[in-house]
C-alpha cells in the first residue's frame, strides 16, 4: 500500500516521477485520505476533487521558493502529504500531528495558518507585493474555491490585482461549481458561462477587471493540469487560470452528494454511513423545525444564511426549497446578509441570519453600523460557539461574548434549555424593538419550564434562591451552575443561590444589589474568553463594594486542538476545583 506515496518526502521526489507514477501517486493519496478520514473524520469532498491540481503544482513549481496559498486551506491535505507530511494520514499514531489547515508551525511549504474563507488572493497578493520590493523573481500562487469567490475580500483582491500588480501572480481558480451547499450570486453564473464555452465567452469577470485568464477544462487529468500550469509559470503579469474539477472525486458517494461530504464524521468506506447517530435531537434540528413552521404561518419571515444552511439544520436543497422566497443565501458574504437584513427589517420584515460564531467576525462592522446605530431589530443566530464545539484554532466560538456583546443596543441572548431557546427565538423574531443575537447552545438538548417574554431586557432569572454564595451560571454553562450548587449544598451544607442571567449584553442591577444582603461571594460561569466578558462586568459592578467575585472562564488565548475537558481541569474549572476555591474564599 501506497507504493509511490512512501517514496516521497519533498515536493522535489514527486518531479522524479513519470506519467504513470503520477497517477499511481493520486491513488495512493487518496488511499491515505481514506485512511484518515474515515477515522477521525475532516474535510472530503474539497480534498478528494483537488488531488490531481495539487500534484500537478508541485510537479511543476518549486515550493517552498515559489509561494503557495490556499483558500480555504482545508483543500490542502494533498499538499501536506507532497511536503513531508504523509505519516499524518498514513500513520494512525501520526494523525494528531497535522492540523486540518495550512499552518507555518508544520512546514516552510505553509505560509499562513488559514480557515475562513475568501483570504487566499489577498495574502498571496502581499506576498507579490513584497517580492517585488526585495527583486525577486519567485511565482506566487493563490489558489481558490468551494464558492470562496463570493466573498468579500476576494472581491476586493481580484479588483486590486487586476489594476495595480504588474508582476508575477497567479489564481487558480477551482471550480466545483460548489460552495459547502450550492453556489449564489452572478459570479458563478459567468463561470457556467465559461465552463460551457471552455472559457471563450465574450462575457468574463476576470478579464473586466483587467486580468489575464486562461481555461482548464479537465482539472482532475494530472497531465493537462501540468501543461496548464506550465503556461502561466514565471508568467510576467497577473492571470487567472480557471479549472473545472469534480468535488469529491473518487468516492461516489461524495461525488453524488457533494454537501453531505464536504465534511464528514468518521465513517465506513464501505457502505458511506457515518459513525453517528443523526436521530437525537438537537439544537439544530429544533432550529429547522422552528424555521420552517416560522415560515410557513408568516409572509414577513425570512431566514439569511452566507452558505451555511446546515448550520440552521438546513441540510438539503429539497428543504430549502420548500421554505421558497423565505429563504435567501447570499454566499460567502456575511456582510452583505446582515446589512440586507437591516434593510429588511427596516421595512417590515422579520429576518434571522445564521451561521457559525467563527464566520460572524467578518462582519463586526455591519453589525455596529448598518445594524445596531439604526437600531434595526434584526435576529443574528449563532451556532458553535461553545468551547467543546469547534477546537481548531481558525474556528473557534470562545470569542463571540466578548466580540459582540459591548456593541450598544445589541442585545445578547444566552439560553439554556430547549424551551428557552425557542421563546427566545420567537420572542426576537416577533419584538420591533431591540437587534438581538442568540447563542445557540452547544450541549445536548434539556428541558425545563422558563419564561416566554424577554422584553425586561438584562433581567436574570434567579432560579433558586439561597445565601453566602451566588452562582451566575450563563448559557452552556448554566448545567455546571446547577451541578456546582448542588455539591455546594452537599459538601457545606448551605443552599447557594442560582441565576440563570440569560443576558450576556448586560446586567441586572437590582439582582446584583440584592445579593449583597445576604452572600460573600459571587461566583460567574461563562462558556467563553473572559477578558471582556459577562464575568468581568459583574466584577467591575462590585468593585466598590464587600462582595468578592470569582469569575471562570477560558483566557485571551488561541487555543488549537485541544481537549475540552482537560483545558477546563488545567484553567481550575472542574466543579471540584471551584468548591475548593469558594471554600477559601468564605
Amino acid at each position: 500500500m501506497y507504493e509511490i506515496l512512501k517514496t516521497i518526502n519533498s515536493p522535489a521526489d514527486v518531479k522524479k516521477l513519470n506519467a504513470a507514477d503520477l497517477e499511481t501517486l493520486a491513488g495512493d493519496i487518496r488511499d491515505a485520505l481514506f485512511n484518515r478520514l474515515t477515522k477521525i473524520g475532516g474535510h472530503f469532498a474539497p480534498n478528494f476533487g483537488i488531488v490531481e491540481t495539487v500534484i500537478a503544482m508541485h510537479y511543476v513549481f518549486d515550493s517552498p521558493k515559489d509561494k503557495f496559498v490556499f483558500d480555504v486551506s482545508h483543500q490542502s491535505y494533498t499538499h501536506k502529504m507532497l511536503t513531508g507530511r504523509k505519516n499524518g494520514y498514513i500513520k494512525d499514531e501520526c494523525f494528531a500531528e497535522d492540523s486540518g489547515y495550512t499552518n507555518p508551525e508544520e512546514s516552510e511549504h505553509d505560509l499562513f495558518n488559514i480557515g475562513h474563507t475568501s483570504t487566499s488572493i489577498s495574502l498571496a497578493a502581499g506576498l507579490a507585493k513584497a517580492r517585488d520590493l526585495k527583486g525577486g523573481k519567485e511565482n506566487v500562487v493563490a489558489l481558490i474555491g468551494d464558492g470562496s469567490l463570493s466573498g468579500g475580500e476576494a472581491l476586493e483582491a481580484l479588483d486590486f490585482a487586476g489594476s495595480d500588480l504588474k508582476s508575477n501572480f497567479i489564481i487558480i481558480v477551482n471550480d466545483n461549481q460548489k460552495a459547502i451547499a450550492e453556489v449564489h450570486g452572478g459570479l458563478y453564473k459567468n463561470l457556467t458561462e465559461l465552463r460551457e464555452t471552455k472559457g471563450t465567452a465574450k462575457n468574463n469577470f476576470f478579464k473586466t477587471l483587467g486580468l489575464d485568464y486562461v481555461y482548464e477544462e479537465n482539472g482532475n487529468d494530472i497531465q493537462a493540469m501540468i501543461r496548464a500550469l506550465q503556461k502561466v509559470k514565471d508568467c510576467d503579469h497577473p492571470i487567472v487560470l480557471h479549472i473545472n474539477t469534480l468535488k469529491g472525486k473518487g468516492y461516489k458517494p461524495a461525488e453524488e452528494n457533494k454537501e453531505l461530504w464536504h465534511w464528514c464524521m468518521p465513517f465506513d468506506k464501505e457502505t458511506g454511513q457515518w459513525h453517528y447517530d443523526f436521530s437525537a435531537e438537537s439544537y439544530t434540528s429544533l432550529t429547522a423545525g422552528y424555521i420552517m413552521e416560522k415560515a410557513r404561518k408568516d409572509k414577513d419571515f425570512v431566514v439569511i444564511t452566507p452558505a451555511m444552511p446546515m448550520t440552521a439544520g438546513l441540510i438539503s436543497e429539497q428543504v430549502r426549497a420548500q421554505l421558497g422566497e423565505h429563504y435567501v443565501d447570499v454566499g460567502i458574504a456575511e456582510e452583505h446578509a446582515v446589512a440586507m437584513a437591516s434593510g429588511i427589517a427596516k421595512a417590515g420584515g422579520k429576518p434571522l441570519v445564521v451561521t457559525n460564531s467563527t464566520f460572524m467576525q467578518r462582519c463586526y462592522d455591519q453589525i455596529s453600523q448598518d445594524v445596531c446605530i439604526n437600531n434595526s431589530p434584526v435576529t443574528i443566530l449563532l451556532n458553535f460557539c461553545s468551547f467543546d464545539g469547534l477546537t481548531d484554532v481558525t474556528h473557534l466560538g470562545i470569542f463571540t461574548i466578548p466580540a459582540f456583546a459591548n456593541i450598544p443596543n445589541l442585545v445578547v441572548l444566552a439560553p439554556t434549555s430547549k424551551e428557552e431557546y425557542l421563546s427566545m427565538l420567537d420572542w426576537s423574531v416577533e419584538q420591533r424593538e431591540h437587534p438581538v443575537m442568540i447563542i445557540m447552545p452547544g450541549n445536548a438538548v434539556s428541558s425545563r419550564a422558563v419564561d416566554t417574554d424577554f422584553a425586561e431586557i438584562n433581567t436574570f432569572k434567579t432560579e433558586q434562591a439561597g445565601e453566602k454564595v451566588a452562582i451566575l451560571a450563563l448559557g452552556d454553562f448554566y448545567q455546571r451552575g446547577q451541578e456546582l450548587a448542588a455539591e455546594i449544598e452537599k459538601k457545606s451544607g448551605f443552599k447557594p443561590t442560582l441565576i440563570n442571567p440569560r443576558f450576556a449584553s448586560g446586567l441586572d442591577e437590582k439582582t446584583l444589589n440584592g445579593l449583597l444582603k445576604n452572600h460573600q461571594l459571587v461566583v460567574t460561569l461563562e462558556d467563553g474568553v473572559m477578558d471582556g466578558g459577562f464575568g468581568q462586568s459583574v466584577a467591575a459592578f462590585y468593585a466598590a463594594t464587600a462582595m468578592k467575585v470569582k469569575s471562570y472562564g477560558l483566557h485571551k488565548e488561541f487555543y488549537d486542538r485541544y481537549d475540552p475537558q482537560e483545558l477546563l481541569k488545567r484553567l481550575g474549572m472542574t466543579t471540584e476545583q471551584i468548591i475548593a476555591d469558594i471554600e477559601k474564599m468564605i
